[in-house]
């Protein structure tokens, strides 16, 4: 656990050695070592919160910088890792091996090789097709090269979840996907389809690819992780926009909108809240109902060995059922016609707290250091967490201490909250006595 997490922070480092170098900043004066570590930060992290508009401030060489820390930070630093290992024909241990394992959440450790294979080049495929469908808008729009370049950074950045973009050089600095407006209607529709579907396959999780694709889209045979995971990821698309639509309807917000728009962007960001980080309306106009939607929809975030982050839609849904199995006075958990481990609730709940308790205190501390209303704060910390890369406009200008926080919270988010305390933790083992037992009332 320490090798995962020491790896990310020496990816980070290199990121911030190079986006320091004078030639990675438009104009004189390069850029302030401690917003290069916040923005290598963002990309390793696959977060897309920054301090400067990536098309405006930084150069080719900085946006390419940008691009290759949120690959590897898409595809994780141990699937990185073995990939060079097989490449030069090293022979792979049995640790390296069981550390893959626990960063992609493989089932088990036999064909861990395979299974990094098959993800490296999933992700090309997946990625070089997004790449040409968005061409077909892109180079029409901005040229050839340009067109090209967008599409191939457009296209990671969403399969990875990073929520980066280079719009700010047509939309204006900041404006992400909200340049859309003064396209087409059919444009619109056609760059943000192929820019959620890029999302949500990212979000799915490489186990879940694997094993849809073995069980040649048989969804009777799915695992159950994978019958779990496309469930929820689908309910959670869709109840979010319904509920997004619901309350900016009739609102300011929606209101220059046709009734085409309003599906659209009401479907877009439920999708995107899902650790994406893009968005085709101004976030900060929403109504404090929609925003606290958001939220929840942020720190529920992707799937587990996904690009994704959050406490992961398989935790959201095992709370969910043991929730439904107190009130039915059952035992066991249960589902899809499957009983599943006794100890997955107290995993499951950890996970939860120390999301929670970690995204509740850094709001604190913003939202007293900037000045800030806590729901402000509160969806800038859980952005981070999650790694979602969503904003309501602050990060450009918040502090040394907040700035540092929200770092701390994305390499929190991308590492995992377990991976994280197990690095931590002591090796002390467990001994099979236990303590006299004594019960205490809940609830």
């Amino acid at each position: 656990m320490k090798l995962i997490l020491g790896g990310y922070c020496a990816i980070i480092l290199i990121g911030t050695l190079l986006l320091s170098l004078p030639v990675a900043t438009r104009g004189p004066g390069g850029t302030s070592v401690s917003d290069c570590f916040f923005t290598a930060t963002s990309a390793t992290c696959v977060t897309g919160l920054v301090r400067y508009d990536t098309f405006t401030h930084w150069t080719l060489f900085g946006q390419l910088v940008i691009l290759v820390l949120l690959q590897i930070g898409g595809l994780g630093f141990m699937t990185v890792a073995i990939s060079v290992m097989v490449v030069v024909g090293r022979r792979i241990s049995l640790n390296q091996r069981s550390l893959m394992q626990n960063s992609i959440s493989a089932p088990q450790i036999g064909g861990i090789v395979r299974m990094t294979k098959f993800i490296i080049y999933g992700t090309m495929v997946i990625e070089l097709t997004g790449a040409v469908l968005l061409s077909v808008v892109f180079i029409p729009e901005f040229g050839v090269a340009k067109g090209i370049y967008f599409s191939v950074f457009h296209s990671i950045s969403a399969f990875c979840n990073a929520g980066f973009d280079l719009m700010g050089g047509t939309g204006g600095k900041f404006s992400s996907l909200t340049s859309l407006a003064g396209w087409s209607a059919a444009e619109q529709w056609y760059v943000t389809v192929i820019i959620m579907l890029l999302i949500f396959i990212g979000g799915l999780g490489f186990f879940v690819w694997h094993d849809v694709c073995s069980k040649r889209f048989g969804l009777k045979k799915l695992n159950l992780q994978s019958k779990m995971v496309l469930s929820i990821s689908v309910g959670l698309a869709v109840a979010g926009a319904l509920i997004l639509a619901a309350l900016e309807w009739n609102n300011p917000l929606f209101a220059d909108l046709s009734v085409g728009e309003r599906v659209n962007a009401s479907l877009f960001q439920s999708v995107s809240a899902r650790t994406a980080g893009f968005n085709t309306i101004d976030l900060a106009g929403m109504t404090e109902g929609a925003i606290f939607v958001m939220i929840c929809l942020m720190f529920i975030g992707g799937s587990t060995g996904s690009t994704a982050g959050g406490i992961k839609t398989t935790t959201f849904w095992i709370l969910c059922i043991s929730i439904f199995a107190t009130f039915r006075r059952k035992k066991n958990i249960e589902m899809f016609g499957r009983r599943m481990d006794e100890g997955i609730t107290r995993t499951a709940s950890c996970v939860f707290m120390t999301y929670l308790l970690l995204t509740a205190s850094v709001a604190v501390i913003i939202s007293a250091i900037e000045k800030l209303p806590l729901l402000t704060a509160l969806f800038e910390s859980v952005s981070a967490m999650a790694t979602v890369g969503l904003t309501l406009g602050i990060t450009p200008g918040l502090g040394m201490v907040s700035k540092l926080l929200l770092a701390f919270l994305m390499l929190c988010g991308r590492v995992g909250s377990i991976t994280m305390l197990l690095a931590f933790s002591s090796d002390k083992r467990v001994t099979n006595s236990k303590l006299p037992l004594e019960k205490v009332q809940v609830g």
